[in-house]
């Protein structure tokens, strides 16, 4: 049961799926494990970028496309359930609205993407991306009309989406059930189910011939694959699914602007995220979010207790205090990352299956 529903792509590493399964347990009993409301908002993101990274492998790790316009269907996805809601008002009818409206632009776009710039190089069509994202996010910033302009837009969500929305008079499990955490669960199932969507896709007859693409376009196209076709429907796949998370992103926050969906530094994350976790895997998607976010998330935190602990210790030099200042999490975060890359060249996941082979 569990080797069809990870469609035959099993870890094959014991750290592996233990990790995978920490994670998936983790964000199943966050509402209930994790206190706080930064806790929570961690793990929702977890969520949210699990599918964001996994659609983008399904580009670079799989297709060999290397692209910088992904997070203007990330952006597409968050504006479309937030213009619907500003203008249609809250419900799940304008959520479904501003979902469809999202999926056509973006599916449309990544289609006239994939057919005018992926018979080009890949250093070119690289650069076509960023010129198109970059347009996109100005004109994002500058029709205040309709997008809200560089404020962005707060919107409503359906009733039982709503923080003050309370089913239950009696706390379950210590916890008293309202509608963030009926929103986190949406998150969690959705995610779910759509990475599991992206690992039937990959391990799938037409994931074979992206690979293959991926390894030799040329013998590809020798064999007779149309490698322009298959590059196209993996650049609207991967839209798609991109733009879906989007979705759950506004739904979220009941907000999307420039910076939360569009902005170069959060393509710059997804990047460092499938190298860290493991290119070509959607395994890597998952493990590579956690710790990326969770380090994004509380590193500044562990390192104001450092701080708080060495700054105590008179015999200690001055500069020992100043490097582990909070202020400098950033630069750890940075060192952790380059460390990682350098022990791990083939990702986390790559690592983690080949000592399973070499010890097989």
């Amino acid at each position: 049961m569990l080797n069809r529903l990870l469609s035959h792509d099993l870890p094959r590493s014991r750290w592996l799926a233990a990790a995978l399964l920490v994670v998936f347990v983790g964000l199943a009993l966050a509402p209930f494990v994790f206190e706080g409301s930064r806790a929570l908002s961690v793990a929702a993101k977890i969520c949210i970028f699990v599918v964001l990274v996994a659609s983008y492998d399904l580009l670079l790790g799989y297709t060999g496309i290397v692209s910088f316009a992904h997070t203007m269907f990330f952006g597409i996805g968050a504006y479309g359930v937030a213009i619907a809601s500003t203008r249609l008002g809250e419900g799940f009818g304008a959520v479904a609205i501003g979902t469809l409206l999202a999926l056509v632009v973006s599916l449309l776009l990544a289609l006239v993407i994939g057919l005018f710039s992926l018979r080009v190089k890949a250093i070119f069509y690289a650069m076509i991306t960023l010129a198109v994202a970059s347009a996109f996010l100005t004109l994002a910033s500058q029709l205040s009309d309709f997008t809200g302009g560089e404020d962005g837009l707060s919107f409503r969500n359906p009733a039982w989406l709503s923080p003050s929305f309370e089913p239950f008079e009696e706390p379950f499990l210590g916890v008293m059930i309202d509608g963030r955490i009926l929103s986190y669960y949406l998150l969690f199932l959705a995610s779910t189910g759509l990475f599991l969507a992206l690992l039937r896709i990959v391990n799938s007859p037409f994931g074979r011939v992206l690979q293959a693409i991926r390894d030799n376009d040329f013998r590809a196209e020798a064999i007779g694959f149309r490698v322009v076709a298959y590059r196209t429907l993996s650049n609207m796949l991967a839209a798609g699914f991109a733009t879906l998370a989007g979705v759950l992103l506004a739904l979220w926050l009941r907000y999307t602007g420039p910076e939360t969906t569009l902005s170069f530094e959060i393509m710059l994350d997804v990047l460092l995220i499938v190298v860290i976790g493991g290119m070509g895997t959607l395994y890597g998607a998952v493990v590579g979010s956690a710790l990326f976010l969770l380090a994004q998330g509380y590193l500044q935190a562990l390192l104001k207790l450092a701080h708080d602990a060495l700054t105590s210790l008179p015999q200690l030099p001055a500069i020992v205090g100043e490097l582990v200042s909070p202020d400098r999490w950033l630069l750890w975060l940075g060192l952790g990352f380059v460390l990682c890359v350098y022990h791990f060249p083939s990702g986390i996941v790559g690592r983690l299956r080949a000592a399973r082979g070499s010890h097989s």
